[in-house]
C-alpha cells in the first residue's frame, strides 16, 4: 500500500498534509510530475519525473498504482481510471474516489466539460479555503486508518 501524488498541480499545504501523515504512519509517497519537485529526504519520500506533455503524469500513475494504492488527484479521469486499476482516489479537497461514486462524477465532469466548451458554463471550481484542507485532512486520516487496519 502507498500514496501516489498527480503532483504537477497539487496544492503544496496538500502536500505537507500528506507528509506528516506519511511518517505517522510509515506510509510510502511518491509524487509524479513532469517538473523536478523537492520532498523530505526520507526513504518514505520519492518522486518519479515523467516527459513535458499531456496527461504524461496521469498515464505513469495508472502504469504504477497497485490494488490497495491511494492516488491523490483533482482529475476525476485519472481517478476513474486508477480506481478501474483496483485503487482508490482522493482529491485536494477531501472526496474519496470509488467504484460506488467515480462513474458518476466523471458523467457529471464530462456535462460540464461539453457546457463549458459550448459558452454556457463559465467559470471553474471556488478557490482552495481551509475547509477544504480539513476535509482533505480527515479523508486521508479516515484512509489510512482503513488501510492500515487491512494490511
Amino acid at each position: 500500500m502507498q500514496i501516489w501524488v498527480d503532483a504537477d498541480a497539487c496544492p503544496g499545504v496538500i502536500k505537507e498534509i500528506l507528509f506528516r501523515a506519511a511518517r505517522r504512519t510509515q506510509t510510502k509517497v511518491t509524487l509524479v510530475a513532469n517538473q523536478p519537485l523537492k520532498v523530505p529526504k526520507s526513504e518514505l519520500f520519492d518522486s518519479v519525473l515523467v516527459p513535458g506533455g499531456m496527461n504524461e503524469a496521469d498515464r505513469k500513475i495508472v502504469e504504477l498504482v497497485a490494488e490497495g494504492d491511494l492516488v491523490i488527484t483533482a482529475d476525476i479521469p485519472l481517478a476513474a481510471d486508477v480506481v478501474a486499476a483496483g485503487g482508490q482516489a482522493l482529491n485536494p479537497r477531501g472526496e474519496l474516489y470509488t467504484h460506488a461514486n467515480v462513474g458518476e462524477r466523471l458523467a457529471v465532469r464530462n456535462l460540464l466539460d461539453d457546457l463549458r466548451g459550448e459558452g454556457q458554463v463559465t467559470g471553474g471550481p471556488s478557490g482552495f479555503t481551509p475547509k477544504d484542507r480539513q476535509a482533505f485532512a480527515n479523508s486521508l486520516d479516515r484512509w489510512l486508518t482503513s488501510a492500515k487496519k487491512k494490511s
